[in-house]
């Protein structure tokens, strides 16, 4: 980098390794909740020892010894741990307000921690662990992790007003920027906000990719741009004029500024567990595991799937027999519309709804279908205000309560409680072969699509997040949009 372009960053505070003013800022927060919460929890401990040991020392020296090297202990105690959260990167700039990678190692810090420290207590004969080890612990584990989640959702909403995110600055062919810079744009949660790119032959003037992010310049002009604008960090993309000298030699000119340098593979829509990189001839070679759909892992989603159906049956018992009784007195017909939708492997099975729309909705449909000008959806029928929807039927929607019946569906095994969403066979015919992907999984009354925007969702972006679902599904992750699913539904937002 020239010297014009490294007195720009001294400006900015950003020479060496330091970290951008808005995560030093985040991260001094942090340090704040954790010296807090990990005081409450040492205090707690502290007490809960003299509750257990004040009539067992009846001599005033020895419970004055006693207890003075408990404290002793306890002061060492919670220097240690913030010294190990510290140590352990838990307020990275790399990982904060990352979610379950944060909370994972927060986790790992303390329980490494206690690990040491009982050791340490059985070597010394150290009769003070039990308090620590029976209410310490699990305060601080239970305080951290909920002051880390607190501060993550204050974070996700400065970052949706462009604060709090890493300045990014995009290197790389016009398509895979473009790719880049709509993902980015269209997910500020995940802290980097595309400020401007450089394209093979690219101009200053013009914009690219449904965020206009502005064209600063072509590839050979990164370090001039560099030095006259202040970004945190560069992400180079997939491009055949950067060789892996550039890429090598941009890194080294990005160094004594602090810019981070990030690449993004052309890999797509692939989950953190499933991507393993291994340095192999100097080369960071990814390996990709295939995704699994059979075995122990989906049997364990079945059995989960059921017994959970079955226990939410048994608990909502009163609300299907309120909505049960709301739609039979408030229109005429079937209280349960029965319609035929495409599952596992392709096969057609009968979804259960509470009918939510007049009797004669399907004969209205060609003509709504007539009248109707979106554009972001080409596949999927959607409509604000549908005159075929009851009012009963449009409170129903709001709040998704017209799929509890569903949950019969689930315990048949013809649907699971998380998946893609289930298709019609009319859908189907518009498919490419890449959208028959959502067949290998069991389709869901909740998933992706339904945290994400529910109706609201163009039919590009539907079938992703379902794609991506297939893909990466866990146990673990279904447990996580069950309950963001709880939380849209609450809002009533996004469904009609």
């Amino acid at each position: 980098m020239t010297t014009t372009a490294a007195d720009s960053t001294l400006r900015h505070g950003l020479v060496g390794d330091a970290p951008a003013p808005w995560a030093r800022n985040y991260a001094r927060r942090l340090t704040l909740t954790d010296s807090l919460v990990v005081l409450i929890a040492v205090a707690a401990g502290e007490l809960t020892w003299y509750a257990m040991n004040m009539g067992s020392l009846a001599d005033r020296l020895e419970w004055g010894e006693v207890a003075t090297k408990h404290t002793v202990v306890s002061l060492a105690l919670f220097a240690a741990w913030l010294l190990v959260l510290t140590a352990y990167g838990t307020r990275d700039s790399r990982i904060i307000g990352q979610g379950t990678l944060e909370y994972k190692r927060v986790l790992e810090s303390s329980l490494m921690l206690f690990g040491v420290f009982a050791i340490v207590a059985i070597i010394l004969r150290l009769d003070l662990g039990r308090s620590f080890v029976l209410t310490s612990f699990p305060v601080a584990a239970v305080g951290l992790v909920l002051s880390r989640w607190g501060w993550r959702q204050w974070l996700v909403a400065q970052r949706r007003v462009g604060q709090y995110s890493a300045r990014a600055l995009l290197v790389g062919s016009r398509h895979s920027v473009e790719h880049l810079a709509d993902q980015l744009s269209g997910q500020p949660s995940a802290g980097y906000r595309p400020v401007m790119a450089c394209l093979p032959h690219g101009t200053s003037g013009s914009t690219i990719g449904a965020a206009h992010v502005p064209v600063a310049g072509a590839l050979n002009d990164v370090t001039a741009v560099l030095a006259r604008h202040h970004v945190d960090c560069v992400i180079v993309t997939s491009s055949d004029e950067l060789s892996p000298l550039a890429v090598r030699q941009l890194g080294w000119s990005l160094e004594e500024s602090g810019t981070q340098l990030i690449v993004a593979p052309a890999l797509t829509d692939i989950a953190g567990p499933r991507m393993h990189t291994r340095p192999v001839a100097g080369l960071p070679l990814i390996h990709v595991e295939s995704p699994v759909f059979a075995g122990r892992k989906a049997w364990t989603k079945t059995v989960i799937d059921r017994a959970a159906a079955g226990l939410a049956v048994v608990l909502l018992s009163p609300v299907l027999l309120a909505i049960t009784i709301a739609v039979a007195v408030t229109s005429s017909g079937p209280i349960i519309f029965r319609q035929q939708r495409v599952g596992l492997g392709g096969e057609t099975f009968t979804m259960f709804k509470f009918r939510s729309m007049k009797v004669d909705a399907e004969a209205q449909l060609a003509a709504l279908q007539a009248e109707q000008r979106d554009a972001g959806n080409q596949v999927l029928f959607k409509m604000k205000n549908d005159p075929r929807v009851t009012k009963v039927g449009g409170f129903l929607r709001r709040y998704s309560l017209d799929e509890l019946p569903q949950l019969f569906n689930v315990l048949n095994g013809t649907m699971s409680l998380v998946g893609p969403r289930p298709p019609l066979d009319a859908e189907t015919k518009a498919y490419e072969k890449h959208n028959f992907r959502r067949f290998l999984v069991r389709p869901g009354i909740t998933g992706l699509w339904q945290v994400s925007g529910r109706s609201d969702l163009s039919w590009e972006d539907s079938v992703r997040l379902d794609l991506y679902y297939v893909e990466n599904w866990s146990v673990l992750n279904d447990m996580i949009l069950l309950g963001r699913t709880a939380r849209a539904v609450f809002r009533g937002s996004g469904a009609y």
